[in-house]
This record gives structure tokens, sequence and C-alpha cells, in this order.
């Protein structure tokens, strides 16, 4: 089995990748509970691949509810430094419309409640997090889908919402106010989680509806996503398949090295617990 440098996450509609070879099935422990749901490893053309079903086979678990620390940790532990995560969109402006990808480079955190960080009890680290997905995977990630002849718009703000209900317009209008492109219920926590745990992250937004704030369509359901999903997915899958594959060899970009700077802690005050709890993410930097 090649080393699964490649994770990827799968969002509602994607709950497994065909043409993977010599699959096998993990189920990890980390110190923050199990994930989401058995990974499936395998390998597309000798790349590595760890795939979990971000909401559960069978679509179980809430928005909300995602274990998300649990995931990238259980991923970080497989040897993953790139993750792939996909997920269902609505958007904000006309010209960009169900059925066609956008890869965002900003995002704005309208979550409440979910736990965004793995330190805290007695290590403070602090990562920076202005680009807050890896521009090298999500230039990688345009190209892709453009050589799969996807409609994608390079680049844009993702609204991360809390959930489960869509919503409402007045909400809807003031997002779109704000310039936003495309709003959806996942994304966040992990692209903090991925950086804190110094793994290339980006997503592919499939977009499905316009929200709540065009007057002139439907507003969004679960039955509208579901029925623009199908296509959008299949399209994911391609865009994947081609991006695995041309992963540059050696990481250059800002996520490699994201914990070097981030940690204010004096060395000598670190709890000892925390640290053996997260000797995976910190122990090239405390020692």
């Amino acid at each position: 089995m090649p080393q699964l440098r490649v994770g990827v996450i799968g969002g509602t509609g994607l709950y497994q990748i065909e043409d993977l070879k010599d699959i096998r099935h993990i189920n990890v422990d980390t110190p923050f509970g199990k994930p989401s749901d058995t990974i499936v490893t395998g390998s597309i053309d000798g790349t590595g691949i760890a795939f979990l079903p971000r909401h559960a086979k069978g679509h179980r678990i809430l928005p909300g509810e995602i274990p998300a620390r649990a995931n990238i940790y259980a991923l970080k532990s497989l040897g993953v430094e790139f993750i792939i995560a996909v997920c269902s969109a609505g958007s904000f402006k006309d010209h960009i419309k169900p059925g066609h990808i956008l890869v965002p480079d900003q995002i704005i955190d309208r979550t409440s409640g979910r736990t965004s960080t793995f330190f805290g009890n007695g290590i403070v680290a602090h990562i920076s997090f202005a680009e807050p997905f890896c521009p090298v995977l999500n230039d990688l990630l345009i190209t892709c889908a453009r050589a799969e002849f996807a409609v994608v718009h390079p680049n844009g703000t993702f609204i991360a919402m809390e959930g489960p209900a869509f919503s409402t317009r007045a909400e809807s209008l003031l997002y779109k106010s704000w310039g936003a492109d495309i709003i959806g219920m996942t994304v966040l926590p992990e692209a903090k989680l991925a950086r804190e745990a110094e793994i290339c992250y980006s997503v592919i937004g499939c977009v499905t509806d316009y929200d709540s704030w065009h007057t002139e369509r439907d507003i969004v359901t679960a039955k509208t996503v579901i029925e623009t999903l199908n296509d959008n997915i299949n399209l994911a899958k391609k865009i994947i398949k081609r991006t695995v594959i041309q992963l540059p060899l050696n990481r250059n970009c800002i996520c490699v090295d994201a914990l070097k700077t981030a940690f204010i802690t004096d060395p000598d005050m670190v709890n000892q617990e925390q640290k053996r709890k997260l000797n995976l993410l910190v122990g090239k930097y405390i020692h």
C-alpha cells in the first residue's frame, strides 16, 4: 500500500469513491473519539487515498454533530498531507448557478458551538488563518476542474453557517450584501483543524441552489439540494481522481509548518498530559 497522502472528506451525496485499488477498511481511535465512520483506504494510479464520509454512510450525522477533531486527527495519523473536501452549497450570485463548481479561497464563520481547535488545556496556539485554504491545492483543483470541462469559479467567499435549518431570507440577503459567493453548513471547523494539523486543505463547492435570497427561484430545500447534487458529485469525483495523481511530491505552501510560529505557552509550563495527547501535532515543536 502506498503512503496515504490524500484524504478525501465526502459531503452530502459523496459516500464512496469508485475505482480505488487495494481497498481496506480502517477503524481509527483518536484522543478525540472516533471519526464519522470507518475510513476506506486504497489507491489511484499509485497514489494512496483515505476516504471518510463526513456525515457517515446513510447520512446520519448533523453538520453540528460532526466529530471534526477526530476526523482530522485520524487522517493525520494515517499520514495524510492533503485533504480534498466536498460540500454542497447555495449561491448568492446569479452567474454562479446550480450545477457549477466553486473553489473558495476565503471563509466567514457563522457557526456556533463547534470546537475549532485541538489546543487548550495547557497549550495555547494561534495559527495564521488569513488564507484559510491551501493556495497550491486550490490552484490544482481549479486546473483539474477545467480539464473535466466543469463550469468552475476560481476563488470566492464561503459562508459557513450552523444549520441544520437553511437561512432565513433576511440572513441570505445579509450574506449576499457582504459580497459572499456561496454558503454551506460544513467546511468549518475542518479548515481550521487541518491548518493546525499542518495538512493542506481545499474544498470543491458543489452549487445546488440559490439559498433563500432569490425571489424568482424556488427557495432551498433538502429535496432541491439532492436533485441537483447527483451530477455535481459525479463531476467532483472526476476532479478528485485527476487531482490526486498531479499532487506535488514536495509541499511548499503556508500549510507545511503552520504551527512553527503559533505557540505562545512557555515550554517549561506546558501541560505534560496534553503534550502526550497531542504529540502527533506538537512533537516536532514542543520537546
